[in-house]
């Protein structure tokens, strides 16, 4: 069984958000929390002083660069800048951090205000290669056609990694319990596969965790923790250690662990589009330590099956969708052709009951009844749409259990014991309804899925099961779930029959005509991103073999999957509010082109696209950033693409995009389906306008988008030719900065920053050369320097801007007591990480010092 709740739970407030996170940390590691402001330490676990050597020392209120080395306060600062952007948590292997050479692998995340940093010792594994590992297992994974030999490989492979004792695939049912599915465990421990367990097992606090953090481990159960002092601040507020690595374990918990006879555990979080889908369970009778390069390796892993997985399943929707959506096509052509009325649909009703995996299906239009296949009688059937009618259902509604809230239901349940209801009217009274036949099962729990109740100081808690016995309950009176899919075909059916069918006689032709467009290019655009999937999970795969250790494959692979994440997100999200179009612009760029998305260039006003056209822009967009890397300006290393956003005298958004630099343009031989996107969607679905040249020179577009599909908003993109504007000292912004600093992702936030502050123009450099170079071709107004550059440093560079009068400023990640020669031991220090404000504060001190 996975990790239940690390939580005491309030059985009055189950729905509420974590109340309590333990402030304490397992002993296979230490922490230290320092503020993000001051870099003093704040807190720490009560045996990091055992761990660095310095018993009956207080390290509170130290200097971090007090407790640490400074080559590794350098190396937490830098791993933070990253942590920050990306709201994640940041990993480095074997960093030494005392003068004694204790090494350790370290986690650095932020909690408010605090940067939380965890060290664990490092142990080599010179023998085990952890990227090309999870690249194997991947592999193996994807020759796999069935399902079931797929979970269960995916179980042998990570327990082939982990060492541990079981390794479990435990997934969630719709109704938040669990079963085992799959398996890999050494003989003589027997065998879980198949077995249930309750939803109160893992509550919903502790779904929140499993959702936020990827793994979770317990390498002994036995183990004293180390709590985290002081336990609260001046503020009186605990430290926050939702994504802690180290965090200690509920008593509820370890007296579960105890009773299933586990020693040790870990938990790999397997999500679909952001929720919890599963998990990996791991299991061992004696304590287990796994590395952190290891466990790194399997959370990188969770993350590979998980978008196979989510593939997978949204390929047997797909086919499912697509067959029923053709169906469904043929049967409104049809309809439309008679001028359907409610009383003819009757006559369609076998070949609607074909949409879905259905046993009957009854209609109830004006007070009439018509059954077919398994369903109620017809008085039965009467009941069950006045209850309907009663409760006011409105809009499609699933249910496995009718007589779970229709108590009547129980005298057809074997008939009709689930249903599927698509309302056919306005106001509540007409429904078609599906229905599904009784499936009585026997369900293996676990013990008694009863969870039992003590009363304590704190009132009624849960309390963990004693018993993990097999306990046989049969299920009755319940049918097959119904799927999210089933209920998008039937929401489409409802749309198709009250708005377009009982409407039909009101639309002019060329509306109609819209309508059935709009459903191909729906239709085209599922089964395009469904053939995709598995080449884009191949393309991040192999377009990242040839990273040479763990940390660099983990930060590539999952860098690129969230990205992918990101962006599917934009295109499918039901948030049902504004977005903005800079935001979309930004994620299709950072999730499709990686290196090349800052050869994307956005000028202009940002608006808030709404949410019923958001889907549309997105898409075009998504289609043209993808064809540039492909063919266009971005498909090799000197093309640009600038996007132009601005309003038309009728104050529609005009959209000018616009590629130089890329291989001669040729118009495309074939129109397929990214060309129906780009030039029809706009059109049709927001009449709108759109142009699209093939230029020799490169692709050009124009798109306006009526004022009532989008919001204008504050930002202004652009701010290149817009005067320096002051600071609050009074003191002009440089028209010209270069920023000298040798980590690519560091040097584009700082760009974006300095942008955002007023900053004129900025040029970026990686290396001594590369500045001086810089220089020569014209001398800045500002620079930032950052002191250590790999294997060189800025002093040279420094020396060139004192003599020509340019004032400066060093960026480094060892504060303000790096020490510098004699020339520049008072020149401006700004510490890493730093933001907007850091930054402008290191310019007007430029020019005091």
């Amino acid at each position: 069984m996975p990790d239940p709740t690390q939580f005491e739970v309030d059985l009055t407030n189950c729905d509420r958000e974590p109340i309590h996170l333990l402030g304490a940390v397992q002993p296979f590691g230490f922490l230290v929390a320092v503020s993000r402001s001051s870099w003093v330490v704040t807190r720490v676990s009560r045996n990091a002083a055992e761990w660095l050597g310095r018993e009956g020392e207080d390290l509170l209120g130290l200097p971090i660069d007090h407790v640490f080395l400074g080559q590794a306060v350098h190396t937490i600062r830098n791993h933070l800048q990253g942590a920050v952007m990306g709201e994640t948590v940041a990993r480095a292997f074997g960093v030494t951090m005392t003068e004694a050479g204790l090494v350790c692998d370290v986690a650095v995340h932020l909690s408010g205000d605090e940067v939380v940093v965890e060290c664990e010792r490092s142990v080599p594994e010179p023998a085990a290669n952890a990227a090309a590992m999870v690249r194997g297992m991947v592999a193996r994974l994807q020759r796999t056609d069935d399902l079931r030999n797929f979970y269960r490989i995916a179980a042998r492979e990570m327990q082939a990694l982990t060492g541990f004792d079981r390794v479990m695939i435990y997934r969630f049912d719709h109704d938040g319990s669990g079963e085992v599915i799959a398996e890999s465990a050494r003989s003589g421990i027997g065998s879980f596969l198949g077995l249930h367990y309750p939803a109160t097992d893992i509550p919903r606090q502790a779904r929140i965790l499993y959702e936020k953090n990827w793994l979770r481990i317990i390498p002994d159960i036995s183990a004293e923790p180390s709590p985290v002092e002081p336990a609260r601040d001046h503020n009186d507020r605990p430290l926050d250690l939702s994504m802690s690595i180290l965090r200690s374990v509920s008593p509820i918990h370890i007296e579960y662990l105890q009773n299933m006879g586990v020693d040790a555990s870990m938990s790999v979080s397997i999500l679909r589009e952001g929720r919890l889908w599963g998990l990996f369970a791991c299991h061992h009778y004696a304590p287990h330590h796994v590395t952190f390069e290891r466990r790194t390796a399997a959370e990188l892993f969770g993350q590979m099956f998980s978008l196979l997985v989510e593939n997978r399943e949204r390929q047997t929707e797909a086919e499912y969708e697509e067959r029923s959506n053709t169906l469904h096509n043929k049967l409104v052509a049809v309809m439309a052709a008679e001028a359907t009325r409610f009383e003819s649909i009757v006559d369609h009703l076998d070949e609607i009951a074909d949409l879905l995996v259905c046993d009957g299906i009854g209609l109830w239009v004006e007070g009439r009844a018509t059954l077919r296949g398994l369903t109620p009688n017809e008085d039965d059937f009467a009941g069950l749409a006045a209850h309907l009618r009663d409760r006011g259902v409105n809009e499609v509604c699933a249910e496995h259990e009718i007589g779970a809230k229709y108590e009547p239901a129980r005298r057809f349940s074997d008939r009709a014991a689930g249903m599927l209801v698509v309302p056919l009217s306005r106001q509540p009274g007409d429904y078609l309804v599906f229905f599904r036949k009784e499936v009585t099962r026997s369900v293996n729990w676990a013990g008694n899925p009863e969870k039992p109740v003590s009363v304590g100081p704190l009132g009624a808690r849960l309390t963990p099961r004693k018993s993990f016995e097999m306990w046989k309950e049969t299920v009755s009176g319940q049918s097959m779930p119904w799927s999210p899919v089933e209920e998008r075909i039937a929401e489409g059916l409802r749309v198709s029959l009250l708005e377009v069918i009982l409407q039909l006689s009101n639309l002019t032709e060329a509306e109609r005509r819209r309508a059935q467009e709009r459903q191909k290019l729906l239709i085209a655009e599922l089964n395009h991103r469904v053939r995709n999937i598995l080449s884009l999970i191949r393309g991040v795969i192999n377009q990242s073999k040839d990273a040479t250790s763990i940390e660099a494959f983990t930060e590539v692979v999952g860098g690129r999957i969230q990205a992918l994440a990101r962006a599917h997100d934009q295109i499918t999200s039901d948030d049902w509010s504004p977005a903005s179009f800079r935001n979309l612009v930004t994620t299709e760029a950072g999730a499709y082109l990686g290196g090349k998305a800052d050869r994307v260039v956005l000028t202009g006003s940002d608006v808030l696209v709404q949410p019923e056209a958001f889907t549309t822009v997105a898409l075009v967009i998504h289609e043209l950033i993808t064809n540039s890397a492909k063919y266009g300006a971005l498909s090799d290393s000197r093309g640009q693409i600038d996007i132009i956003t601005d309003f038309d005298p009728l104050g529609r958004l005009t959209i000018d995009w616009g590629e130089r630099g890329g291989p001669p343009v040729k118009p495309p031989k074939r129109y397929g389906f990214g060309s129906t996107v780009i030039e029809q969607s706009i059109v049709h679905d927001l009449g709108g306008e759109a142009k699209v040249d093939y230029e020799l020179t490169g692709l050009k577009a124009r798109f306006v988008i009526p004022p009532k599909h989008f919001q204008r908003s504050e930002i202004v993109v652009d701010r290149l030719h817009e005067a320096p504007r002051a600071d609050e000292g009074g003191n002009a912004l440089p028209a010209d900065v270069l920023v000298v600093e040798d980590n690519m992702i560091i040097a584009l936030d700082t760009e974006q920053m300095l942008l955002s502050l007023g900053v004129g123009r900025v040029r970026a450099a990686s290396g001594v050369s590369d500045a001086l170079k810089e220089i020569e071709r014209q001398a800045p107004d500002f620079a930032l320097l950052d002191v250590n550059l790999g294997a060189e440093t800025s002093l040279e560079i420094a020396e060139r801007l004192a003599g020509m009068d340019v004032p400066f400023v060093f960026a480094t990640g060892y504060g303000e007591q790096a020490a510098l020669p004699a020339p520049f031991d008072a020149t401006y220090k700004v510490r890493k990480p730093y933001s907007a404000q850091s930054l402008q504060e290191a310019m007007a001190g430029a020019e005091r010092v």
